[in-house]
Formats: C-alpha cells, sequence, structure tokens
C-alpha cells in the first residue's frame, strides 16, 4: 500500500479547505458541532473495530502512547482533534495533522507470524472507518435535529469525505454520492466479523473497561446501553450483545429527552466540547507540541 502525504487536491471531496467559517454552511455547522453528538461515540468505535484489519490493528498495536486502556484522556483528544482538524482545519492544519498521523500509523501492522493481516496504511480499511465516522454524524444528525433536507444531507456527505482524504484514501475511493455510498455500505456490512478477541476486547470497551473501578461500576451500565442502542442489528449480533423492545422503547425515550435538552442550551454550551477541542488543537499545531 503506497503511502502519501499529500491528498490528490487539498480538500478532498469536502469542496475546499477553507477555516471553520467556510468549511460548512451555518447549518450544517449547527448540527454537526454538537457535544450530544458524542453519544453515539462508543458504538462508531465497536462499528470500526468489527472490520478484522482494524480491530487487529488496535488490539495489536505496539504504539502505546496511542492506546486508549494505557491513556484513556490522551486517546480521547486525539480523536476529537482528528476530527475537528480533517473537517474544519486549513490545508496546513491537515498536512501536520496527516504527517502526525502517519508517524503512529508506519507502526501498525501485523507480522508475518499475526493471523489477521493489517495495514494502518490500506486505504480500504482506512475508508472503512471514515464510512462508519460518517454514519455517526447521521446518527447524531438524526437524533438531535430529525430528518434533514437533501441539501443539508448531501453537503453533510461532502464534508465527511474529509475523515477519509485526510490520510491515504483517494478522492476517487470515496463514493461520489450518498446514492453510491449506500451501495458500498450494504456490501460492506456483509463482511462485518468479530473473533473472540475483539468480541472480548469491544464488550470490556462499552462497559468502559479502560476506567477506574469506581467510574465503570457507575457509569459502565449506562454507557453499555446507549452504545449497544446505536448499534444497528448486524453489529450487536456480532457482538453478541441481547437487546429487545423493551430497551430500544427506553432508549427512543432517552434520546427524545436528550433531544429536548439540546434545544435549549446556549450556543457555548451546545459546542462544548468540539471549540475547545479545536483551539487546543490549533495551538498544539502551531506551537510545534504533538497532536496525536
Amino acid at each position: 500500500m503506497g503511502e502519501r502525504t499529500t491528498d490528490s487536491r487539498a480538500g478532498g471531496a469536502g469542496g475546499g479547505d477553507e477555516g471553520l467559517s467556510d468549511a460548512v454552511s451555518p447549518e450544517v455547522r449547527r448540527v454537526i458541532l454538537n457535544g450530544l453528538a458524542l453519544l453515539p461515540a462508543g458504538a462508531n468505535v465497536v462499528m470500526q473495530l468489527s472490520q478484522l484489519g482494524v480491530g487487529h490493528g488496535v488490539l495489536e498495536s505496539r504504539v502505546s502512547s496511542g492506546s486508549l486502556y494505557h491513556h484513556p484522556i490522551k486517546r480521547t483528544r486525539t480523536t476529537l482533534s482528528y476530527i475537528m482538524i480533517a473537517g474544519f482545519g486549513t490545508p496546513e492544519e491537515r498536512a501536520a495533522l496527516r504527517a502526525a498521523v502517519n508517524v503512529q500509523h508506519r507502526q501498525v501492522r501485523s507480522s508475518p507470524a499475526d493471523q489477521v493481516r493489517y495495514n494502518a496504511f490500506d486505504p480500504a480499511l482506512q475508508l472503512w472507518v471514515a464510512a462508519c465516522m460518517y454514519q455517526g454524524v447521521l446518527d447524531s444528525v438524526n437524533f438531535l435535529y430529525g430528518e434533514q433536507s437533501e441539501d443539508v444531507l448531501d453537503e453533510i456527505y461532502r464534508f465527511s469525505a474529509r475523515f477519509a482524504t485526510t490520510l491515504q484514501v483517494p478522492d476517487s475511493l470515496w463514493p461520489s454520492d450518498r446514492e453510491s455510498f449506500e451501495k458500498y455500505w450494504t456490501s460492506a456490512l456483509t463482511t462485518v466479523e468479530m473473533d473472540a478477541a475483539t468480541r472480548a476486547y469491544l464488550r470490556d470497551f462499552i462497559s468502559l473497561g479502560f476506567l477506574p473501578r469506581v467510574v465503570r461500576t457507575v457509569l459502565g451500565p449506562i454507557n453499555r446501553f446507549v452504545t449497544t442502542g446505536f448499534l444497528a442489528p448486524v453489529f450487536r449480533d456480532a457482538l453478541g450483545v441481547p437487546w429487545g423492545p423493551s430497551q430500544q422503547a427506553l432508549f427512543r425515550v432517552l434520546l427524545r429527552l436528550l433531544a429536548a435538552l439540546n434545544h435549549v442550551l446556549p450556543s457555548l454550551l451546545r459546542e462544548f466540547p468540539w471549540n475547545l477541542v479545536l483551539r487546543d488543537a490549533r495551538r498544539r499545531i502551531a506551537s510545534g507540541r504533538p497532536i496525536v
């Protein structure tokens, strides 16, 4: 898999690399930059790791500094910084982010003895991860704001291409429109697979096993419930977690309550922590401090 240091064009399929104010329309910015949009994040991690190449790449990674279990705060900050710089960064910021991520990804590849083959520079695996991130954006927009216009959905799709093209996914590999994406996604779902190792890792992850005992004891069941609720049946089945009508009904009530809360929050609180993450990421890049 060839390693690239720049996109084939600076903006990828996202339509330009302007700063935050011009990256997307005000309407799309409003529905994307929302702290409660992080609620499906756990489910999104499960989705990403449900391809064996991605799952084992995370489980067997030799980059301990990027491990959620060794450095949960740093790992979370890195992930959120990637989303914000990939989506809203300038060409220079995206180039700095790409270079920093590539340093880590060079170490994430299977050895000859590994049963599952993987390489963090594999565009097909990166495409899958970016596709999951796009689905996560849709999940958050749907539960917070409901049905959107075709124009807004098209713009969200173009924006989400940056999750892929910021790294090794060429523009030509990102499906050209939402209809093409649905064909890709439908086909990709047939390849969802977990083995015993990835399933055990993800079950522990959704129970917050990477956090101190007192935290995971209190919040683990809640996080497991919310994460499972956001998963499509194919992922629940692969993970082996139960889900029935009563859980679904309670989950819908929870989402309605959170959506109502979202509508009364002032914009500064509504955009937290994204506003803080972008500011921190830009300061790190400008000062030469590590961003990953």
